[in-house]
């Protein structure tokens, strides 16, 4: 386990705006909880918790990543009316401590869904 620092800056805070991820027209997820994540040079993602997302539509895969900031993550597919995309969520559901702000949230590729950024609410 690695603890985010000035060689490998982590930042979470809250996104200040509704986040609406889709994908084959259907919404999978619609929030205004989302979380901001920037970690090092990487490009911002967005944290959407999972309470704000259509469950229905994921489907949990066996494949597991490790992040030494952050943990290990388990991803899900997403299944829309026409297709299933593969892998296309990851979360850290127990995350290391000092992450422990997004345990409970779902983050997207943007790669294979659309992410708009709405005015909150």
């Amino acid at each position: 386990m690695k603890i985010p620092g000035p060689d490998h800056p982590i930042t979470v805070e809250p996104a200040g705006k509704r986040i609406r991820v889709t994908a084959g027209g259907v919404v999978i997820a619609d929030t205004a909880r989302a979380l901001t994540l920037r970690e090092a040079t990487y490009p911002a993602v967005y944290y959407i918790p999972r309470a704000d997302a259509d469950a229905a539509r994921l489907v949990r895969t066996d494949r597991v990543t490790h992040c030494p900031y952050k943990g290990d993550a388990s991803y899900f597919s997403i299944r829309t009316d026409t297709t299933t995309l593969d892998n296309a969520i990851w979360s850290y559901e127990t995350p290391y401590p000092a992450m422990a702000e997004i345990a409970g949230h779902l983050a997207f590729y943007p790669d294979k869904v659309t992410i708009e950024e709405l005015p909150a609410a």
